[in-house]
């Protein structure tokens, strides 16, 4: 096999919670986890030597600062390590954007996961689980959730994740206004003293145990809503739109800006959608997804 093609899904946080600061600087968080069904396209094909990257989109860079092109260089340095009995020793990487860019859904973890996954099937499974884990922690805690992908609870710093129950099927709206958040920045200027409601997330594991829809979305929260909203106002008013407008529950997802809705079923979301189109660009009806 020369080459393989990945669909690689976005993701939502149907709840964070940020339990305090590390001495090495991170933030211990207790996250919900869920994948949807809103694509990247990621081609993975085996070259001679070197990474060549190419998007779709103009404002993702093509060279070492991709983390999909960090993912590529650092599957073949743990490679070396062992044997090496191929001809080809590099990678061209297509990626063809559907995820909205700097937008709280992980679409530059997203491919660098696909190019993790692609690269060990391209090279015959040369690398164990063990190790595209770890190469995914060190590019970050998203890149470790898309190779897992469904519903995962997310612990520690973000790589400590336990599987749960499938929850697909469920009908979302997401709005990506046009503005870019900072994870950074958002980090940077969380409140640990005053974060807002906290989630309680054994509460929402027993909802989505249960499959009590309603309980989850009423029960969302993400804390890092209270940093991101005094800059960017506009996402609080998303929230109060998604729910007139029939959700059953609205959050921001990540460090933002993109706001979800979940609604009770699929004639909800489409009229939903038709509003939100004639005041925002970016406007999705996608549903959740299971592992695999």
């Amino acid at each position: 096999m020369k080459d393989i093609t990945l669909l690689m899904p976005a993701k939502i946080n149907l709840s964070i919670d940020v339990l305090n600061k590390r001495p090495d600087g991170y933030h211990s968080v207790e996250m919900i986890m869920q994948a949807i069904d809103l694509y990247d396209i990621v081609s993975v094909e085996k070259q001679k030597s070197g990474i060549t990257l190419k998007c779709s989109h103009n404002d993702v860079p093509e060279d070492q600062r991709n983390i999909a092109w960090k993912a590529a260089e650092h599957f073949f340095i743990e490679a070396s390590r062992k044997p090496w009995p191929y001809t080809d020793k590099g990678v061209s990487i297509n990626i063809e954007k559907k995820i909205p860019v700097l937008a709280g859904l992980g679409g530059g973890s997203t491919d660098a996961a696909g190019v993790l996954i692609a690269l060990n099937r391209l090279f015959n499974n040369c690398l164990d689980e063990r190790q595209i884990f770890e190469i995914a922690k060190g590019l970050g805690a998203d890149v470790a959730f898309f190779l897992k992908g469904g519903t995962q609870k997310s612990e520690g710093i973000g790589y400590e994740l336990t599987s749960l129950p499938d929850f697909d099927g469920i009908n979302l709206v997401l709005v990506k206004p046009d503005i870019s958040v900072s994870t950074k920045w958002v980090y940077q200027n969380f409140d640990l003293n005053q974060p807002g409601e906290r989630p309680d997330t054994d509460t929402l594991v027993n909802a989505i145990i249960q499959r009590d829809i309603p309980k989850l979305a009423l029960g969302m929260r993400n804390v890092l809503e209270s940093a991101t909203i005094k800059r960017h106002p506009e996402i609080s008013i998303i929230m109060e739109k998604m729910m007139e407008y029939g959700a059953l529950g609205s959050r921001m997802s990540g460090s933002g800006p993109t706001v979800f809705g979940i609604y009770p079923d699929e004639k909800t979301a489409k009229i939903a959608l038709s509003k939100l189109l004639k005041e925002y660009t970016q406007v999705f009806h996608n549903k959740t997804i299971s592992r695999g």
